[in-house]
């Protein structure tokens, strides 16, 4: 418990001082985020607003969770060290297509085979590395490795964890658009893992610790809480009016960390529904291209992602921000519900 606390506290702080600094060294160099001009029009406002926030997110996260072992105690595992690398790498890929965003002055970065490749390193690397170095279950699973409990053997395992990754990232990445969204729904996700991962420690050191077989449990809550800080103390400065802007580099560091802790506890299937908000992002995105192209021409949302479809709605950006981490919040409970409901369950079978 008390590695948990110093990690919070030491990544809000990190990321809190990191995206100060950030802000300001930014500014004094004229580095902004360009604004996509088919974007809403209120929105242009934000051009030249310093952006890869990330940076500080990823820089509190890790000086958090390094620090959280020699203050707090506790021993960083392989599981940990892999998530926490998955993020790392992850946003490098996004601060490459947000350096090059702001060095054109254009709101186009590295191309979409470029920024794949790169994904699909970094998730590749993850999903060998999980198999051979840690103590994951080749399961396809919803709340434990038994549940459903199909064997995709360790190739298989290995493609779907990279598809996890991948679709992960991008769908937080499409949420990207508002102030403080992104960031606000990721606390409440990881506050979910934070959780599942605690719960999973404790249960492993009682007669009921086979349900999950889950040893680095702890270290990978550990992982979630230097998260949360870190959003936390980023979010002081992008929340509505935003000083700065998370970029790609957040969005994809927060993606990967997510999967990677989805794949690890073994809940691979309980994502869609803690990360809820960025699924239904993701989707509105797909049934909007869709519907265009099977209509020709006709759109579904007045724009998409379905956050703008609420703006061109007349909703304040304030509004739709509040009400979807609210969302956010609702299903990050439903989630950890069905969690604990089946383990309710379980115990009850085996009794």
């Amino acid at each position: 418990m008390i590695r948990l606390l110093v990690a919070a506290a030491l990544s809000f702080l990190f990321a809190a001082l990191g995206t100060r600094v950030l802000i300001d060294i930014l500014t004094r160099r004229r580095i902004g985020q360009p604004i996509r001009e088919d974007g809403p029009q209120g929105h242009m406002t934000k051009a030249g607003t310093p952006t890869m926030g990330g940076i500080a997110i990823v820089f509190g996260a890790v000086g958090g969770y390094l620090l959280s072992d020699f203050l707090g105690g506790g021993v960083f595992t392989r599981s940990g060290l892999l998530a926490m690398a998955t993020i790392c790498g992850a946003a490098f890929v996004g601060f490459l297509d947000d350096w090059m965003k702001v060095s054109r002055e254009r709101n186009l970065g590295l191309n979409k085979r470029m920024k794949m490749a790169g994904l699909l390193t970094v998730a590749g690397g993850f999903a060998v590395l999980a198999v051979n170095f840690t103590p994951v279950h080749t399961q396809i699973s919803f709340t434990r490795w038994s549940s459903p409990g199909f064997d995709l053997g360790g190739i298989g395992w290995s493609i779907w964890a990279v598809f996890v990754i991948l679709a992960m990232s991008n769908a937080v990445n499409l949420t990207d658009g508002l102030d403080g969204l992104a960031a606000g729904s990721g606390i409440f996700s990881f506050g979910a893992y934070l959780v599942i991962g605690f719960w999973i420690f404790r249960q492993t050191n009682s007669a009921n610790g086979f349900i999950y077989d889950v040893p680095h449990a702890l270290d990978l809550a550990v992982v979630a809480m230097a998260m949360i800080g870190a959003l936390a103390g980023f979010l002081w400065f992008n929340a509505a009016p935003a000083e700065i802007f998370m970029g790609d580099t957040g969005s994809l560091a927060i993606g990967s960390g997510l999967a990677s802790l989805a794949l690890l506890t073994n809940t691979h299937l309980l994502l869609p529904i803690l990360g809820g908000v960025y699924v239904a992002e993701t989707l509105s995105v797909v049934l909007q291209v869709g519907w265009f192209k099977a209509t020709k021409g006709r759109r579904l949302f007045r724009m998409a992602p379905i956050h703008h479809h609420f703006e061109l709605l007349g909703w304040r950006e304030t509004k739709v921000i509040i009400r979807f981490w609210l969302i956010a919040g609702a299903l990050t409970a439903l989630g950890l519900g069905l969690f604990y409901a089946d383990w309710v369950n379980n115990v009850e079978l085996v009794r």
